[in-house]
């Protein structure tokens, strides 16, 4: 099975970019199931309906979120609503809305996507390694399962990435929009990627005007963040896993323009 996953999808321009080239290159590709983290699909950040039915318009199967994932609460029924957008697990249980991961049947197998954060310099959520090992027991029964883990450290994530290896198919780091190139089969067969990158304007921070955070870190006052415009570039990674024994057999980097 040749799943897809695209970092971070930035404004209305990602979207936009995401339309024009995710069919072909799902197509050119033959991949079977598309994962994007959106937390940053609206402009100005955060996600909301329009942003995510874009993504599921240009093809993505489920949609992951991070720490913005709660900055527009007119997505809060939604993150209910709907099965296939999910947040990170670890908020701590009873209040935030939707769920930390989804089980997508695909008839000849099925595809579990949890999402979770990192606790080094963002929300000190519950303990995203735990809570781990509770959904894998609770999801036992479903081979191939992938995990988005939004975090600031590298370190915690190549930790999650052991942690996790030879108990879960792949998992692929998100939130600083830069892509590492670092994709590895691990030891026990887990597909890893340090950070995915983004889905944005190349000239820009990313994905905000270069202008103006230049100024925020000279001058240090706050600043509204605006979308960059211009050429787009669509960060992603392949994982081929082996339906039967839910390990990856290859991984692929992709950056797409």
């Amino acid at each position: 099975m040749k799943t897809l996953c695209i970092g971070d999808v930035v404004g209305s321009n990602g979207c936009e970019f995401l339309m024009k080239k995710l069919p072909a290159f799902k197509r050119n590709n033959s991949i079977d199931f598309v994962i994007a983290n959106g937390e940053n699909s609206a402009d100005g950040n955060g996600i909301t309906p329009q942003s995510a039915k874009m993504l599921f318009n240009s093809g993505v199967d489920v949609i992951t979120t991070g720490n913005h994932a709660f900055k527009r609460r007119e997505c809060y029924d939604y993150f209910d609503d709907c099965n296939e957008l999910v947040r990170p697990a670890n908020y701590p249980e009873g209040g935030a809305p939707g769920r930390g991961y989804t089980i997508i049947d695909m008839l000849k197998y099925k595809v579990c996507v949890i999402n979770a954060m990192g606790t080094f310099e963002l929300e000190p959520l519950d303990c995203p390694f735990r809570k781990l090992d509770k959904i894998l027991e609770e999801t036992a029964d479903c081979k191939i399962r992938i995990l988005d883990f939004h975090a600031e450290a590298t370190a915690e994530k190549k930790a999650m990435g052991y942690y996790l290896d030879g108990r879960i198919s792949a998992v692929f780091g998100t939130h600083t929009h830069v892509q590492t190139a670092d994709e590895a089969i691990l030891p026990h067969g887990t597909g890893y990627i340090t950070d995915v990158g983004m889905t944005g304007a190349v000239e820009s921070v990313l994905g905000v005007k270069k202008e103006i955070i230049i100024s925020s870190f000279i001058y240090k006052m706050p600043e509204r963040f605006e979308i960059a415009e211009g050429e787009c570039q669509m960060d992603c990674i392949i994982f081929d896993i082996d339906t039967k024994t839910g390990k990856a057999v290859a991984v692929s980097r992709q950056a797409i323009r």
